[in-house]
């Protein structure tokens, strides 16, 4: 009787001792590709994934100098090359920028930080190249603001949210007004109060063909985060999927469209300050599943995220101190969450 209970017992420590193996053999650990990219450490810039390169456009250092306006890009992570090390536009502190009709794209963003001739932009550049850029309009139909979300959605460039001024605004800075356009110049607006709370520093992507919209909130003078989920298929109606995700609710993450799967990364929060690490993603927006690591980037804020030769990568962010990093996760064909 005693031997039984003891093999019983035994059994039961194998079975238990296997089932940890086997979580630790599910886990997808990320691979830092460098820790010294080209480009200086920086947090808030631009990045887009163009003709089989990575880049990075502007950014930010410190908010008592004007941000900088090089533009890099490299075909690994690793290695980076220097497009321009001083861009036609300005205003290049959490800007907007996608790809659309083979083209890069930068609108918006803030220039000066807290010095003297601050201000946001309501312009839109566009570039082939990354060294010569054209300027689209000087005056884009939306106000000149920072932080929005933008997509590419049914032939049109998307602007959702944003706030019209960083450092010194309030509430009634903050937007939920949704424009597209199909080159750039004219914009159509669709709706001056999309249903979302106004924000900024939130993200947007396209899945499953309609637009999600979700986090972000304001971080001066008042701040606010949210961790609701929105969708809509023409940018005038929006559907609440959750009022709070499984995501803490933050500002200055960062989002990918993956496996077919949204993707949350990192991010801040305040009261108190505090740095995200954490990966999540999702297939309809409702419910969320994070994905654990044995090895992965450092807690940040408004760094970049890009999907790359069916990998994400990660790039740069305040980690404090400022990130000149690059990650990268690779996750197996036969992955299932």
């Amino acid at each position: 009787m005693r031997r039984t209970a003891l093999l019983c017992v035994v059994l039961s420590l194998i079975d238990l001792a296997s089932s940890l193996v086997n979580a630790d053999d599910k886990l997808v650990d990320w691979v830092r590709v460098t820790d010294q990219a080209g480009w200086r450490a920086r947090d808030s810039q631009g990045e887009v994934v163009f003709r089989n390169r990575l880049w990075v456009m502007g950014g930010w250092f410190d908010s008592f100098n004007a941000p900088p306006r090089d533009v890099w890009s490299s075909l690994d992570g690793r290695e980076w090359t220097l497009a321009t090390p001083e861009a036609p536009w300005k205003h290049s502190d959490l800007p907007m920028t996608l790809v659309f009709q083979d083209r890069m794209w930068l609108m918006g963003g803030w220039y000066n930080g807290r010095l003297p001739g601050h201000a946001a932009s309501h312009e839109v550049w566009s570039s082939q190249d990354g060294k010569h850029w054209e300027q689209a309009t000087a005056s884009a139909g939306w106000s000149a603001r920072i932080a929005a979300a933008v997509v590419e959605f049914k032939g049109r460039m998307w602007v959702l949210g944003g706030t019209e001024n960083y450092y010194f605004g309030d509430d009634t800075s903050l937007k939920n007004d949704v424009w597209s356009s199909a080159d750039g110049k004219e914009w159509k607006q669709h709706t001056a109060n999309a249903g979302w709370s106004p924000r900024a520093y939130h993200q947007a992507v396209v899945h499953n063909g309609k637009m999600y919209v979700f986090g972000g909130g304001n971080y001066v003078p008042k701040y606010q985060a949210t961790n609701d989920v929105w969708c809509s298929e023409d940018g005038e109606h929006w559907t609440r999927l959750t009022e709070h995700a499984d995501w803490s609710p933050r500002l200055w993450f960062s989002s990918v469209v993956y496996r077919d799967r949204m993707w949350v990364f990192g991010g801040w929060s305040n009261n108190p300050s505090k740095n995200w690490g954490d990966v999540w993603h999702s297939a309809d927006g409702v419910k969320w599943e994070q994905l654990k690591s044995n090895v992965c980037w450092k807690e940040r804020h408004e760094h970049s995220a890009y999907v790359f030769k069916d990998s994400i990568f990660i790039a740069g962010g305040h980690a404090q101190p400022l990130s000149r990093e690059v990650w990268s996760l690779t996750l197996p064909q036969d992955w299932k969450p």
